[in-house]
């Protein structure tokens, strides 16, 4: 089984994020940066609880979900981030690490 390096998966998402989000990138990279590490450190904690048999897919999903939002709304508080592009950078991150991350949690969370 996989298991989910924080600041592997960090360092990825944050690479998709910041090509996503191109010249607005200096703008956002201090709540980005924040933002996404909040979600590799949710991602293990998901592996962590789910192969402890702790929480369930779907509570998994609802995890995951709320640190979405949470990253989305604080981006959205930038002045000139529109939420395509919050969403965008957002779902870019998550695809770069999704292999990794489903493979660790066993099911298919992104």
């Amino acid at each position: 089984m996989a298991t989910i390096d924080v600041t592997q998966v960090f360092s990825s998402m944050l690479g998709a994020a910041k090509a996503t989000l191109g010249a607005k990138w200096p703008k956002v990279k201090d709540f980005a940066e924040a933002e996404f590490e909040k979600l590799a450190r949710t991602l293990a904690q998901i592996e962590t609880l789910k192969v402890t048999g702790q929480i369930t897919e779907a509570e998994a999903s609802v995890l995951l979900q709320m640190q979405k939002n949470t990253a989305r709304a604080v981006m959205l508080t930038l002045e000139g981030m529109s939420l395509l592009l919050v969403e965008q950078a957002i779902n870019s991150a998550l695809a770069m690490v999704r292999d990794t991350v489903n493979g660790a949690v066993g099911f298919a969370l992104i």
